[in-house]
């Protein structure tokens, strides 16, 4: 995997990629919630540096994933841990586990790996759905608008 700056809009947006295809695919409500979030303005990134970002994440996991038996793509533990650690400021990883919240929760149902994603992370950045709820709060009274996420750190 190649390396971005610790809590750059990049390394953020490699978590988002990871979020949306936690899954095994993107789904049109992940990008639907994409948009209605406004989570990639808030990473601090355009439109175009976001899909280049998703396409080297999708181009470096190609490379250095595991294959499933069924011919899944997978990333191992270490992999996941590295980009975690990519994000240190503890407010941006509470932002940045509410927008992997929002993102995998856009179908209406949890597959198991966004389950493991979203419970792994909570566990990296020793957070837990309280201090998710919390920055809900903070994020209501930083916009002005109820729901919106915020994303950038």
């Amino acid at each position: 995997m190649r390396h971005y700056p610790i809590d750059s809009p990049e390394a953020k947006a490699r978590l988002v990629a990871l979020a949306l295809l936690a899954d095994g695919a993107i789904d049109l409500n992940e990008i639907e919630a994409l948009e209605r979030h406004e989570v990639v303005a808030r990473l601090g990134l355009d439109n175009a540096c976001f899909e280049r970002v998703v396409r080297e994440f999708c181009e470096d996991m190609l490379v250095s994933a595991n294959r499933g038996a069924f011919g899944q793509i997978e990333l191992d533990e270490e992999t996941i841990d590295t980009l975690l650690a990519d994000i240190h400021d503890p407010l941006t990883r509470k932002r940045m586990l509410r927008a992997v919240l929002d993102i995998v929760n856009a179908d209406g149902r949890l597959a198991d790996g966004e389950a493991v994603l979203v419970s792994h992370a909570m566990e990296c950045w020793g957070l837990d759905l309280y201090d998710v709820a919390n920055v809900s709060r903070l994020r209501r009274f930083d916009s002005g608008q109820p729901g919106m996420p915020a994303v950038a750190g």
